[in-house]
């Protein structure tokens, strides 16, 4: 099973709670996280993109960086460890993001690849004119369809003569073309994310669902699956999980305890609030994100335990079929990753 790490590229990681560590982002602190990982032989670092955060007492996610720029910096101090970017494609063009994906994957000798994402929070793009409308909710994954073929054509040609409803190309050229092999994630778990990742992804990423119940986000995998009868690829599911470990069970349980008792409520009603924007789609991950119940670190699935019981549950995870791996966040990241590294990782079958 391969693991990988969730940058904090914005304040507070996924934690939105009073309690919870609070700190800025900064290529600085993100470096330590990657050389970290990377020195315990972990397999990738991927950046999410936010523009517009959820404010409350804790402005939570007000502060971020860029994540193309961001990865670029990683990918020239490590050496080995995958690196992906997130691009906003309501806002980058898909001639200009494969330039800068070729670019990176250039300072990575070919250790780079990019996760797509369609845009669900209006205020993050109407704060700067962009938003194209509530149809976008309805058209979005059409409108990424387009996207991610010109992404392939100049990625596999270095040109492309797309004529499309969304994106036209007249002899577009962009080379060199990458030196490694471009991979594309996609993290929708709708209808039509989970088909346009069987069409054109290389790994969907689902969200865990729930505390301590490690295999519940096998319906997602199932799901893929008839969507990948339609198109005969091969695509993994990984999983997005938060980790909260300590020496026993008792002391993650007291810091799981507190992050809730300091939940940032005005935050997540920001959150819930935008959630609800999407009237037509009812099956996404915003909705699981967005739902207040468990929203202290955006309902996410969570493991929460010893270092052993951590390993075990983790190893669950990779029994579940098609898993191919899981994303990793944690409530203190520079913590989090050296304990997964030396106390955690040793103990899972999964990664012997």
């Amino acid at each position: 099973m391969q693991v990988g790490v969730f940058i904090p590229i914005n304040n507070n990681g996924w934690l939105i709670s009073e309690n919870a560590p609070q700190y800025k982002p900064s290529f600085d602190l993100n470096k330590e996280i990657a050389m970290k990982a990377e020195e315990h032989g972990l397999d990738f670092l991927l950046s999410m993109i936010k523009l517009r955060g959820f404010g409350g007492k804790t402005e939570f996610w007000e502060y971020g960086l860029e994540s193309f720029t961001l990865m670029a910096g990683l990918a020239a101090v490590t050496e080995r460890i995958k690196i992906f970017a997130t691009c906003p494609t309501l806002i980058i063009p898909p001639a200009f993001a494969a330039r800068m994906c070729n670019t990176i994957d250039s300072i990575s000798h070919g250790r780079f690849g990019l996760n797509l994402i369609t845009g669900w929070q209006p205020p993050e793009y109407t704060q700067m004119g962009l938003w194209p409308g509530d149809e976008h909710f309805k058209n979005r994954y059409n409108v990424l369809d387009e996207y991610a073929q010109v992404l392939r054509e100049l990625w596999e040609t270095g040109s492309s003569d797309f004529k499309g409803e969304y994106y036209t190309m007249d002899d577009c050229r962009v080379w060199p073309q990458p030196t490694g092999d471009m991979k594309i994630i996609c993290a929708g778990s709708s209808d039509a994310g989970l088909a346009f990742s069987a069409k054109w992804a290389d790994y969907a990423f689902c969200l865990g669902k729930g505390v301590n119940t490690p295999t519940a986000f096998s319906s997602n995998n199932d799901r893929l699956a008839v969507a990948l009868e339609k198109t005969g690829r091969d695509v993994q599911v990984f999983v997005l999980v938060m980790i909260i470990a300590a020496e026993t069970d008792e002391e993650a349980q007291a810091k799981w305890q507190s992050y809730n008792e300091g939940v940032d409520i005005d935050a997540i009603s920001w959150l819930a609030d935008q959630g609800a924007k999407d009237t037509v789609n009812t099956d996404t991950n915003v909705r699981q994100l967005a739902a207040p119940e468990g929203a202290v670190n955006i309902n996410m699935g969570t493991l929460v335990g010893s270092y052993e019981t951590v390993a075990k549950m983790l190893d669950e995870m990779a029994e579940v079929p098609n898993t191919g791996g899981v994303l990793l966040t944690f409530d203190d990241f520079l913590e989090g990753v050296e304990a997964f590294g030396t106390r955690i990782q040793p103990l899972m079958k999964s990664r012997q």
